[in-house]
């Protein structure tokens, strides 16, 4: 609640996760050792991954509801 309450007040949600995404580039840039070809498709890659992450969970989350009879995909 107190992070929805948060974010309801941020005018510029952009300038108030920039430092975040700062340390994301620079991390995957020296990943990378500095360059920014590299860096970029180990972004891209670490995304992606994410992505398959996220959809598998929410298959075996489905999966487990099934099992459990819930029968709510």
């Amino acid at each position: 609640m107190a992070a929805h309450e948060s974010w309801g007040k941020t005018d510029d949600r952009s300038a108030r996760t920039a430092k975040a995404r700062q340390a994301a580039d620079e991390r995957f840039l020296a990943l990378a050792d500095g360059d920014l070809k590299r860096a970029e498709s180990l972004r891209k890659a670490h995304y992606k991954r994410m992505v398959l992450k996220s959809i598998a969970a929410r298959k075996a989350k489905a999966a487990a509801r099934q099992a459990a009879g819930d029968g709510a995909a």
